[in-house]
This record gives C-alpha cells, sequence and structure tokens, in this order.
C-alpha cells in the first residue's frame, strides 16, 4: 500500500500531538468505498477497520461513534452510551455540513466542531485500528489509546 503524500486536518492534528500513525492509500475510481471493501484494499482485518458514524441525537445535539466497518451500531446502545433518549444517522447530504468531511472520508479526527465521539469497546481487543484519514482513499493507522486521545472519546460497547 502507498503511503499517503496528503496531509488532511486529521494528520494535522495527529501531528500537533505528537501522535505517531500510519497511512495508506488506496484506489476509489471503482465507487467501492463501503468499509469492508476498503479493507480488502488496505490488507487489514475488518476487525480492526472502524467506520465513522454521526448521529443526531433526540436533544439536538450530534454524536460521533466508531465501530468495526462489518458491525453495525446499535442505536439503542448508543444513544445509552450518549446520555440520549436516542439517537438517529443523519442524511448523507448532511455530513459535509456538520463534520467538514464529506461520505467514504469522514474521519472522527478534526471535524468542524468537537462532537462527543464514542468508539465501540471492542476496539480494546486489537493493536492497531484503521480509521478514515479525513478523505476518500486514505486511511490512517494508529494506536488504540491514540485514537481515544486524539477524538477525545469513550470506549463503550455500541454494537449490536
Amino acid at each position: 500500500m502507498a503511503k499517503s503524500k496528503v496531509k488532511t486536518n486529521a494528520m494535522r492534528i495527529l501531528d500537533s500531538e505528537k501522535i505517531q500513525y500510519g497511512t495508506q492509500t488506496y484506489d476509489i475510481s471503482d465507487g467501492l468505498i463501503d468499509g469492508v471493501s476498503v479493507a480488502k484494499k488496505v490488507g487489514e482485518d475488518p476487525k480492526t477497520v472502524y467506520k465513522t458514524l454521526v448521529t443526531q441525537g433526540h436533544s439536538g445535539e450530534f454524536y460521533v461513534f466508531v465501530v468495526p466497518v462489518a458491525e453495525e451500531l446499535d442505536l439503542k446502545k448508543a444513544a445509552a452510551s450518549v446520555g440520549e433518549k436516542r439517537v438517529e444517522m443523519i442524511h448523507v447530504k448532511d455530513i459535509q455540513k456538520h463534520t467538514g468531511y464529506v461520505r467514504g472520508g469522514c474521519s472522527p479526527v478534526g471535524m468542524k466542531k468537537a462532537y462527543p465521539t464514542v468508539i465501540d469497546v471492542s476496539a480494546r481487543s486489537i493493536d492497531h485500528i484503521v480509521v478514515s484519514g479525513g478523505k476518500k482513499g486514505v486511511q490512517i493507522i494508529l494506536a488504540v489509546d491514540d485514537l481515544v486521545k486524539a477524538a477525545h472519546a469513550e470506549l463503550h460497547e455500541i454494537i449490536k
């Protein structure tokens, strides 16, 4: 896999916090940007590749959830983890407006605003985590604890 020559906002934040990370790029010309396809393209076990999901709670607040690409977010567990009655996925068309990122390139690090972020507790069982680097075709690889620090995240059980 190729190293990224592009510096995204997520990478600049990791650099500024002196957090070690690697990058991998992948071809997006085939249109396959779903998480399982990305895991195959970068040669990673889907258990280590996590997708970033943006939701809005009953209160109107936005929340970010980071889950393994082959798993599904449990909306009830997610809501409970952030003290909401319920959360719902935001529409794809609204992702860029709220995060500064596009679908398929949404990183849990470096969004327009710092939203409460929860990473599924399954991340504790892996030695590194792979998440979007903030641009389609770019992934960042880092230690789970470093992602928790950079995203100001908590770990909770949030998958089905």
